[in-house]
């Protein structure tokens, strides 16, 4: 069954923004629309009927990421249970090679296209920010936390999660031990809902 008029097909996002997370992270930000389209297997046509430019689809592919990292907090598990898993998805996505060296690119290519890092920094890890900072407001609502300033919070968190591991991999040294990551989430949940007990 065809498509109805103005539906957009979701496989082919799919495909674009799979095409260009590999890409970017084997040849960076530099990698030509039209290889994009090719590995996708869509036209270049197409392509530009969704994206425009680089800077969308860095934005689309951030998003993306932000949303799957993301996913935990629509759950109603303890806060323990579920700053675990969000701590374990924001492990596994962003020590990945692919995304370490996706955000390696995007860092060099800010300098001089500064709206390109804007654009990434503001879909990905400001909406995740966000987000995790709204579900740290309902869990103080709930009396399950005390969190005076979830913003901060919320930062505290992912800094505490991805410390200098995350570091040592955007400068292409060894980062997080994926074999420690499941464990090293549960300990930063467990810390963080202490700190953040209610009294």
């Amino acid at each position: 069954m065809g498509r109805a008029l103005g539906q957009i097909d979701t496989r082919k996002d799919e495909a674009i923004l799979d095409a260009a997370s590999q890409l970017f992270g084997s040849r960076g930000l530099a990698v030509p629309m039209d290889e994009i389209a090719r590995v996708a297997g869509v036209s270049k046509q197409t392509l530009y009927n969704r994206y425009s430019s680089k800077v969308e689809i860095a934005r689309a592919v951030a998003a993306r990421r932000s949303e799957a990292i993301s996913a935990p907090l629509m759950t109603d598990g303890q806060p323990v249970e579920v700053l675990a898993a969000l701590a374990e998805g924001l492990l596994e996505k962003l020590t990945c090679p692919d995304a370490a060296n996706s955000l390696r690119a995007a860092s060099l290519a800010s300098i001089e296209a500064p709206e390109l890092g804007r654009a990434v920094y503001e879909a990905g890890p400001a909406e995740g920010r966000r987000k995790l900072a709204q579900w740290l407001t309902a869990q103080t609502g709930l009396g399950l936390l005390k969190v005076d300033d979830p913003v901060q919070a919320a930062e505290m968190f992912s800094g505490m999660v991805l410390g200098h591991g995350h570091l040592r991999g955007l400068l292409g040294l060894q980062g997080i031990d994926p074999a420690t990551a499941k464990s090293r989430a549960r300990e930063c949940a467990e810390r963080f809902v202490r700190a953040f007990a209610p009294d």
